[in-house]
């Protein structure tokens, strides 16, 4: 059986919440209908956003289920630019560097489509947002429509600091999201405590079936939608919910996490000591307990991934090829790393199927693998031709 360290990009259904759902699927019923077996669907719906709400530190009413993150953080980014043009233009949105692509490229439809400025917050070396400059960019938030950030970097793993981010915006009168999926599960998330307007997550990530997250939203937030047609869930996201789903979910997010921090440390160790040219990115103590990031120099990250998948062990790379041409991860060129330093890096994440025998696999198959990475070198930058 393959070892699979991959848990950042999607973690194994708990059997909990499997049986959740498979059993929900039996029911029949629409929960916005008045009958018993419309009732009947409402309370496995209901009872899944309850669940939700309360790993979430949140009120059930601010839980708005959606398809998964990448919608919880459009319909957030995009609602709340739209509501904050109501009264007058606000056109500029303050965001921190190195976001997951589902921020980055919902800023950039909107600086393309709706004339938003993009400010961007830069990070230090262990990716971590820099807050004077987030209080710069504050100083005169007459246009600012909101500020967005990760509450944990979903590649390095480094934990953003979250209230103070919060306090410096709402101090300037300014609504505040964070993309909480890669956190979600991994640490606490008290979306009370935060002070946050608008939180997203996604139920895969936790052990939850793929197809559903959810945005939580104050209850003094206001957000245009982006789904129109039925005004459920508070008329901010319309259409039938999918009850088998939300249950699930709940199901999931009731479960006790599994803490991988002893197994991740070992792991770093193991890899230090195998590989002594690696070196970890990300914040070394305030980091996702199942992440570890590392960068081989003289190696093309992606030649890592598919040597060490060959051996039988899944993990990622912060990189991304796109049309044949080897791109560095935005990441790391966001905490000052070179583009040659970016392409050699290698995510290994844990969850809650993770055990020693894995880690031990991984291990034994990294220094085979760097070194005929390393013989390889770096891939060519120009495109390839046909492709």
């Amino acid at each position: 059986m393959p070892v699979y360290l991959d848990h950042a990009a999607t973690t194994p259904i708990l059997p909990e919440a499997l049986a959740a759902f498979t059993d929900a699927l039996a029911t029949v019923g629409n929960p916005s209908s008045i009958h018993s077996a419309g009732q009947r669907a409402k309370m496995l719906l209901e009872d899944g956003r309850a669940r939700v709400a309360a790993s979430l530190d949140a009120e059930p009413v601010e839980v708005v289920f959606t398809s998964g993150g990448t919608e919880s953080i459009n319909l957030a980014i995009k609602g709340l630019y739209w509501a904050r043009q109501q009264d007058r233009p606000r056109p500029r949105i303050v965001v921190a560097a190195g976001e997951h692509h589902a921020t980055v490229d919902t800023v950039d439809w909107l600086e393309r489509h709706d004339g938003a400025v993009v400010d961007v917050v830069p990070l230090d070396v262990d990716g971590r947002l820099d807050l004077a400059g987030l209080e710069a960019r504050l100083a005169s938030a007459d246009d600012v429509a909101l500020v967005t950030f990760l509450w944990a970097n979903n590649e390095v793993g480094t934990i953003q600091p979250v209230t103070s981010i919060v306090a410096l915006a709402h101090a300037a009168g300014v609504p505040v999201h964070s993309d909480a999926v890669a956190a979600y599960g991994q640490v606490p998330v008290s979306f009370r405590a935060s002070g946050l307007d608008a939180l997203s997550v996604s139920a895969h990530k936790i052990g939850g079936p793929v197809g559903i997250g959810a945005l939580v939203l104050g209850r003094t937030a206001t957000v245009e939608p982006l789904i129109h047609g039925g005004g459920q869930q508070r008329q901010v996201r319309s259409g039938t919910q999918d009850a088998p789903a939300a249950i699930a979910f709940g199901v999931a997010a009731s479960a006790p996490h599994a803490d991988v921090r002893v197994l991740r440390d070992r792991l770093i160790a193991g890899v230090l000591e195998a590989v002594p040219s690696a070196v970890l990115r990300g914040d070394p103590v305030d980091r996702l307990p199942g992440n570890a990031h590392f960068t081989f120099p003289g190696c093309e990250g992606d030649s890592l991934l598919f040597l060490l998948d060959a051996a039988g062990v899944a993990v990622s790379t912060g990189s991304a090829c796109q049309a044949g041409v080897p791109e560095a991860s935005h990441v790391l060129l966001a905490m000052g790393l070179s583009e040659d330093e970016a392409r050699g890096a290698l995510r290994i994440t844990l969850g809650h199927t993770s055990t020693d025998a894995d880690v031990d696999a991984f291990l034994a198959a990294l220094p085979d693998a760097v070194a005929r990475a390393g013989a390889a070198g770096m891939a060519s930058r120009e495109p390839l031709l046909g492709r």
